[in-house]
């Protein structure tokens, strides 16, 4: 059993990933939300799901490739499915807030807009942290996890005897 403070520590440092992965998005997201309000006529909410999607595929390949590198890589297709429903769950909290805003309350300036937008953005946030690390991104046993990133560090090359892939059976 690892002691509080390491899964404390591991939390922490996950957190922060997850949150520079999650800001570069947000970055993303309001910047191609107005470019889109900016070249084009379309409605806000279409701009804000537009701008969504695009943050969304940024989002995957930071959190793939970077926070959550070492969890489990053995169900491709099942981790992208679960995480493009959760964004999907997460674009409808998101874009809701500013519907609401825009539509139920009126607040149509640019101004209102990015706030409800970005409002929308951090309710979306806590819902998708959870359901990424929980169900997306799967945690592997602690073994695993340094052995998988004791693999990454070590690079291509010969396997040491005993690893998985030389034990691989014809």
């Amino acid at each position: 059993m690892e002691p509080r403070s390491s899964g404390l520590q591991r939390l922490v440092h996950e957190v922060a990933k997850f949150g520079a992965v999650g800001g570069a998005g947000v970055l993303v997201n309001l910047g191609v939300f107005n470019l889109v309000r900016h070249v084009s006529d379309l409605p806000v909410v279409r701009a804000g799901i537009i701008a969504t999607v695009v943050a969304i595929a940024f989002n995957y390949v930071g959190f793939r490739y970077w926070t959550y590198r070492d969890r489990d890589k053995g169900r491709r297709s099942r981790e992208l499915t679960l995480f493009l429903l959760f964004s999907a769950v997460g674009l409808v909290i998101e874009n809701g807030v500013l519907y609401l805003a825009t539509y139920g309350f009126g607040w149509d300036s640019p101004l209102q807009n990015n706030i409800f937008k970005f409002l929308g953005i951090g309710i979306a946030t806590l819902f998708r942290f959870w359901s990424y690390r929980t169900w997306v991104f799967r945690a592997l046993p602690p073994r695993s996890a340094e052995s998988i990133l004791a693999a990454e560090a070590r690079g291509p090359g010969p396997q040491p005897e005993g690893s998985r892939s030389a034990q691989r059976v014809p």
